[in-house]
């Protein structure tokens, strides 16, 4: 047992007094926060290990508190220690999204989540959480060629292909800013949903939350780094949301080629981000388990700027990367140094 795991034991032999209790590993992700299963004879609850000054636990039970009065089902704060880094939750179970989901139960378990995220976005509000603006949107943006291109690549880019990126992200900007600004869980997949017996999804992993496009969570859920669909259905289930988000009132556009688009877009600012940090977490991290899934985040990407005109410069910057201008033959998949 290390210092911090013995430090959360002692949190919890005097938040637990009358408890026998053991711990078990339940997960962690891709920051530094932990997460154990205390084990009682009264059931199980979750225990969260923050530390700072990496982590703070004060958004995390901020923001439970405002998804779960939007009537999400998250985590309940059953007691807290911020200053230590240590929370202790409810148990929403192991059964995420990504371990259960298959073609007989996805329709039912996608447009749960679905309509999770409507109730979300019907209760969002301004300035209660941060704007996702401009400059955040760059600075996610600028992980790809930091991380990615010039480190994992081992590339320079010339000033012509930098120009091109600079284009890029400024045709994604223009877009993604123009779009209805609701409050979004920003990671919002299969890997931070939890099937549920009741108020399915259990939703987890919102300590980020900010407020910006209504497409975000969309492509979180929808282009999932960790598990693809068949873009007809992709399309199905966008369809059923955008339907459904009209008739509850929420600012999508009337004409659904035009929310598609919104959505493509979106979904390329956050796959170039999510190459930039799956790079990061290899080379800074050493957490090496996120290389395997850039190969679909790429092949999001490249049919993103396969069919918009505007973003046909970053598709031949991408070709270029991957070398298949000097090797057309080449599967771009085998060249990303994976």
């Amino acid at each position: 047992m290390d210092t911090r795991q013995q430090e959360l034991n002692d949190w919890l032999t005097l938040t637990l007094p009358d408890a026998d209790f053991t711990l078990t590993t339940a997960s962690a992700d891709a920051s530094f926060r932990r997460y154990f299963r205390v084990h009682t004879h009264n059931g199980t609850l979750i225990a969260m290990d923050a530390p700072p000054p990496q982590e703070n636990c004060e958004p995390f039970v901020r923001i439970a508190k405002l998804f779960g009065d939007a009537g999400l089902n998250v985590p309940k704060v059953i007691a807290e220690d911020l200053e230590r880094g240590f929370l202790l939750l409810n148990d929403l179970g192991d059964d995420t999204y990504l371990s259960k989901i298959n073609a007989d139960n996805a329709p039912k378990l996608y447009a749960d989540a679905n309509n999770a995220l409507i109730k979300l976005q019907l209760a969002s509000q301004p300035n209660v959480l941060p704007n996702y603006d401009e400059a955040l949107l760059t600075r996610e943006m600028q992980l790809f060629p930091d991380w990615y291109i010039a480190k994992h690549l081992n590339v320079t880019l010339d000033e012509k292909q930098q120009a091109v990126l600079t284009n890029t992200f400024n045709v994604l900007k223009k877009n993604i800013l123009a779009q209805a600004q609701v409050y979004v869980h920003r990671d919002y997949h299969s890997r931070n949903l939890m099937m549920t017996q009741d108020n399915n999804p259990g939703v987890l992993d919102f300590q980020d939350a900010v407020y910006g496009a209504i497409t975000y969570d969309l492509v979180s859920l929808l282009k999932d780094a960790y598990i693809s669909w068949d873009e007809e259905l992709i399309i199905d289930w966008l369809v059923r949301y955008w339907q459904n988000a009209r008739k509850a009132g929420l600012a999508v556009p009337e004409d659904f080629s035009e929310f598609y688009r919104d959505f493509e877009y979106m979904g390329a600012q956050r796959h170039i981000k999510v190459l930039g940090i799956f790079a990061r977490l290899y080379h800074r991290d050493g957490k090496g388990g996120y290389l395997k899934d850039m190969p679909l985040v790429m092949e999001y990407l490249r049919k993103v700027c396969e069919r918009y005109v505007e973003l046909r410069p970053m598709l031949r910057l991408l070709d270029s990367l991957s070398g298949q201008d000097q090797h057309p033959d080449a599967n771009y998949k085998s060249l990303l140094k994976l």
